[in-house]
Parts: structure tokens; C-alpha cells; sequence
């Protein structure tokens, strides 16, 4: 039997998941991201209260202070016209990576930087965010701070030996702690995580994340207010009739979200037609702003009041009305010009405004019920996340009442974005960058299947006591060939594998001609796999030691019991494909048909037409 290499001994043993003990290390390097990003949180906060203070009261104070209760001057316009313009220059001079809304550059560093994060990116985004907001944008602080906190898990990732997926885990880590540092929303933090950015399921990487969130949590109440940040306590009948209500908010917020979305990435297509450099772009979305504050100053900043009268239901309707045209106004032209500034406050908003403005034509509830329907709708479809909004929507409030009513309107909004947009808001801004992301998360098939499953038995060898010359006339001969074989010795165990390459470089050296195959293949570490393996491990091993075939062997005795090539792996994943897209009705009576018994009906036997209902 062949030695066993460390490709085959990896694996044997098969389990459920494929963690070790390294998530103990990623575990408690998740405690630190998690404080990290709470005080990052804090500070950002911080900070927008700053630059709000000095733009719009002409104060230095971190007191937090709404913009405005009053209409604002004609000068009010150039605020957000000169921080937007300060963002245009950082990004320019500082880093691009500035730009947007947080999330998709999170994903984007994920999928396609290894998961690495530039240390200016973790100054220069919450600080040119707190310009954005303080100075009148009309977003929320969640993107930055995601961002931020997954820069913090990046960076300390990255001064320690750690592969790309453990420094994803602990960048995904970081973002959770600062999800929850804002809103106290530790399970949806952790859920966030999943639908968004981990882009898998394992024990490895939501232990660190479920472990820095909870750290965040733990740690917020010393430096933030304890408790839901919109608490809330109005409850819903969840009768049939109001079952359908839910559904309608959800269908109505779904249409918003496809709304939404394509207002953001209309702007941002006519902003690539200005005959400028994309630095002035965000002053040009300043000038939006301002212009949106002269008619309603509380479309300005981050709006967390107005998510609190929203729920208590003491806005009139013309005041919502004006409130949710004018900010979805001048946050789609803003997001679309560049600036820097989070997606979630407003989209609450959005979505709250919806919900306040259907509530005389649905069933009676509490007051500002609907309103909250519609923030978690808006925010699960917009974001395809309904999971995440549905928790975020009970966190938030401390409403656990609310979770059938809340869960009811995300799926709903949830299925009519998956129907009808092709990508998220967050994924849409990645596409554009030439990149394609797929939200949609399934077993490999090549993990239900056996190496004994799919490889070919009998298998065409060649005997070790054949010359290097006739091996070289075999795979030149004009009869059809493998591109490689397995070598058995006299006792009938695989001493290597020979390939057409190694007969061409054998035939321009005359000295080779004489050899035996089991010399020439002396001392070359054998690849090979065994028959209780899975057909993903298979295929890992090919992909890493490059071989077109892998001989599988007995484990008892060594012996070759098949061999296993790409066309067996394709076979095996057209079959799947199949069985994925071929329709069948098992239980549907079969009509009399005249003809060969067991020939689908519609078309010969093997080839049903598309969509038949074969039995």
C-alpha cells in the first residue's frame, strides 16, 4: 500500500461540521473587536454630535441636538454643501474606499480583498461620515459603524498568522459588535451576519461574530443608554384578517424597496454623465440637501425622532407625507452622488412613513402598529435580509409581540424584491464594480456523494515492468488514450501515476527510453483518495495537486478499486441539475398512451419535453 500522504489522511473522519479547535482563538480574539468597535461606536456618536453642533448651533459641544425644530435660512443650504464637498476631498486624497454606504464595501472586502482593510479606511470612514450626517445627510450611522468595526477585526486579523477565512470571520465579528454598539440589537447583529456578510454557515465563524456582539452588548451599557432605543409597546390582534394586512404593508414595502433602489442607481447614473471629476459629486448632492431642508428640516441627519413619532402616531399625515417625499428625495440623490452615510436609519423611515400613511385603510391596531410594520418590511426587502429585520424590528422596540405581525410583512416585502429586482440595494453596487455576488446559500452535492458513488470501475492501468518507450508508443499510438494512468506492480498495488506529459518530456530525453515505469516514477509522491471518501474532498484534492485523475484505493489492503476524473465529477453535478430542474407530478394519474410501456408521454423514450409531468 502507498504511503499515506497528508491529502488522503485529510478528512477521514466525517462530521457534521469540519471546525476545530482554532474557533477557541478566533473566540477570544472576537472579545476585543467587540470592545473595540463599542468605544469606535461611541465615538462616532460622538462626533456627529460635534459636527451637528458646529454646522447648525455654532456650538463646540457633544451634546446630542437636533438639527433644527424651525425652518431654516437660505444660508443653511451651503452646510451640507461644504461637508459634502470636505467628503468629495477626502476620498479623493484619502481613500475612495469612503464612498457609499458601508455594507457593500464590507461585502466587497470579504469576497474579493481577502478581507483586509486599509488602517486609513478605519479613521477616515466614521469621520467622514460624522461630516455627512452632522452636516444634514439624511443617513444613518449603522453603515459607518459596520465598516469601522469590521476595519477594527480586519486590522487585528491581519497582525496575526490567520487564513482569509478567519480574517473574514473576525472583519464580520467587528461589524456585528458596531450593529449592536448603535442599536442594541444583539441577535439581529449576529443574523445581519449571516444574511449579509459571512457568505456561509459555519460554527467557525458565528461563534466569534455571536461572541463579539454579545461582548458589545455586554459593554454598551457603560458608555450608551441601556435598553431598546425605540421602546414600544403596541400590540396586534394576529387574526386572518390582519394576517392579510401584514402581507399587504409587506407587498406595498416591497414595491418601495424596487422604488428606492432604483432612484439610488438613477442618480448615480446621471452623476457618471457630469462632466466632472467624481470628487465634486457629493457637493453636488449637498446641494440637494439643502435645498430638502429649506422645505423639511427634519429630513435632515440620521432622524431618529422622527422614527419615534412615527411609532407614537402623533404626525399628521400631510407632515409624514412631506417627510418621507422630501427625504427620499435628497437621500437617493445624495447616496447616488457618492457621499458617505448608512442605508438603515432611513430606510426605517421610509418604510415607518408607508406603514403611517396605509394605517386608515387597514384593520385597527395600535397606534404607530402599522408604522412598525413598515420599518421592518422596508429594511428586510430593501436589504433582503427579513430574518435580520425581523429581530432588528423586535430589539429595537423591546416588543416581543410584535414577532409574527413583523416576520408576516418581511417575507412578504422579502418575496416581492426576490421577485422582482435582480439585486439588493447593497449588491447592486458591487455588480457595477464588475463583480457578481450569489445570496444564495446550499449544500454542495458533491458533499452527498461517495468517491465509490462516482468513480468508474474497472479501471485501465499500465504494469510497472513496461519501458519508458512503451509507454511513450502507447499514448502516441492512434487509438484513443486517457490523459493519464495508474502504475501497478506485480502484486497489483499503484506505484504512481503516468501522464501524456510526463511521455512528452520522457521523449526528447534518449537516456529515459530504457527505464521501467516503476523507476521513473520512483520517489514521486503518489495523490490518490479512497472509496468511503466524499466527492468533495476528491475534488478539493485534485484542484490543489492538479491532477486530472485521482486513483481511488481500498483502505483495508491498498488495492485500486477505481479511479475517479473531472468527466465523473461533471457527470455526477448534471445529474443533480437535473433532478433540480426536471419536473415530475409522482402521484398524477397517467393517461392511456398507446406505444412501448414506460415511454413518457410527449416525446421518446429518454427525452421528455420540458416541464412534463412523467410519473
Amino acid at each position: 500500500m502507498p504511503p499515506t500522504s497528508s491529502s488522503a489522511r485529510a478528512g477521514l473522519r466525517l462530521g457534521d461540521f469540519t471546525t476545530d479547535k482554532r474557533v477557541v482563538l478566533l473566540m477570544g480574539l472576537a472579545i476585543p473587536v467587540g470592545l473595540a468597535s463599542v468605544a469606535a461606536a461611541w465615538a462616532l456618536l460622538r462626533l456627529i454630535a460635534l459636527c451637528t453642533n458646529l454646522a447648525y448651533h455654532h456650538q463646540f459641544s457633544f451634546a446630542d441636538m437636533p438639527i433644527t425644530t424651525e425652518k431654516l435660512g437660505l444660508a443653511s443650504v451651503a452646510i451640507p454643501v461644504v461637508g459634502c464637498l470636505i467628503i468629495g476631498l477626502m476620498a479623493r486624497y484619502g481613500s475612495e474606499k469612503i464612498r457609499g454606504h458601508g455594507i457593500p464595501e464590507a461585502m466587497e472586502a470579504i469576497l474579493i480583498g481577502k478581507s483586509r482593510i486599509q488602517p486609513k479606511v478605519a479613521v477616515l470612514k466614521p469621520v467622514s461620515s460624522a461630516i455627512s450626517i452632522g452636516t444634514g445627510g439624511p443617513f444613518g450611522a449603522e453603515g459607518p459603524i459596520i465598516m469601522t468595526g469590521g476595519a477594527i477585526g480586519s486590522l487585528l486579523a491581519q497582525t496575526i498568522h490567520l487564513d482569509d477565512g478567519e480574517r473574514k470571520t473576525l472583519l464580520v465579528a467587528g461589524a456585528a459588535a458596531g450593529m449592536t454598539a448603535i442599536f442594541s440589537t444583539p441577535l439581529a447583529a449576529v443574523l445581519l451576519a449571516v444574511e449579509l456578510l459571512l457568505f456561509e454557515w459555519k460554527p467557525r465563524s458565528f461563534l466569534p461574530v455571536a461572541m463579539a456582539a454579545l461582548v458589545a452588548a455586554a459593554a454598551r451599557a457603560f458608555v450608551l443608554d441601556a435598553g431598546p432605543i425605540f421602546a414600544y409597546s403596541g400590540s396586534l390582534p394576529f387574526t386572518p384578517a390582519h394576517l392579510l394586512a401584514c402581507a399587504a404593508i409587506g407587498v406595498l414595502a416591497g414595491l418601495g424597496s424596487g422604488v428606492l433602489t432604483s432612484m439610488v442607481y438613477a442618480a448615480e447614473d446621471l452623476f457618471e454623465k457630469l462632466p466632472v471629476h467624481w470628487m465634486w459629486w457629493p457637493a453636488f448632492g449637498g446641494l440637494a440637501i439643502g435645498i430638502g431642508g429649506l422645505i423639511e428640516p427634519a429630513a435632515l441627519g440620521v432622524g431618529y425622532d422622527n422614527i419615534r413619532h412615527l411609532l407614537a402616531g402623533d404626525l399628521a399625515f400631510q407632515a409624514v407625507l412631506l417627510l418621507l417625499v422630501v427625504k427620499v428625495v435628497i437621500w437617493s440623490v445624495a447616496l447616488g452622488s457618492g457621499t458617505s452615510g448608512g442605508v438603515l436609519a432611513p430606510l426605517l423611515i421610509f418604510g415607518g412613513a408607508l406603514g403611517a400613511l396605509a394605517t386608515p385603510l387597514l384593520p385597527q391596531a395600535d397606534t404607530g402598529f402599522w408604522a412598525l410594520l413598515g420599518m421592518a418590511a422596508m429594511m428586510g426587502g430593501t436589504m433582503r435580509a427579513p430574518l435580520t429585520a425581523t429581530l432588528f424590528a423586535v430589539e429595537l422596540t423591546g416588543n416581543m409581540g410584535a414577532l409574527l405581525p413583523v416576520l408576516s410583512a418581511c417575507v412578504f416585502a422579502y418575496g416581492v424584491t426576490v421577485l422582482l429586482l435582480k439585486r439588493s440595494i447593497l449588491t447592486e453596487k458591487i455588480a457595477r464594480r464588475g463583480h457578481h455576488i450569489s445570496r444564495e446559500y446550499r449544500v454542495d452535492p458533491f458533499d452527498l456523494l461517495r468517491a465509490s458513488q462516482v468513480m468508474t470501475s474497472p479501471v485501465e492501468t499500465l504494469p510497472a515492468d513496461w519501458t519508458v518507450a512503451q509507454a511513450i508508443a502507447h499514448f502516441t499510438t492512434a487509438q484513443p488514450v486517457h490523459t493519464s494512468y495508474p502504475v501497478l506492480d506485480a502484486q497489483g498495488k499503484v506505484v504512481g501515476e503516468v501522464t501524456r506529459a510526463d511521455t512528452l518530456a520522457w521523449a526528447i530525453d534518449d537516456e529515459q527510453g530504457g527505464r521501467t515505469l516503476g523507476e521513473a516514477l520512483q520517489g514521486r509522491e503518489l495523490v490518490y483518495g479512497h472509496p468511503e471518501e466524499l466527492a468533495s474532498q476528491i475534488a478539493d484534492r485534485m484542484a490543489l495537486s492538479g491532477a486530472g485523475r485521482l486513483p481511488i484505493l481500498d483502505r483495508a489492503n491498498g488495492r485500486l478499486v477505481g479511479i475517479v476524473g473531472r468527466k465523473d465529477l461533471f457527470r455526477s453535478r448534471a445529474r443533480r441539475l437535473r433532478e433540480e430542474s426536471q419536473r415530475t407530478a409522482y402521484f398524477r394519474r397517467k393517461p392511456a398512451v398507446d406505444g412501448p410501456v414506460g415511454e413518457p408521454v410527449g416525446g421518446p423514450a429518454g427525452g421528455p419535453t420540458s416541464g412534463s409531468a412523467g410519473g
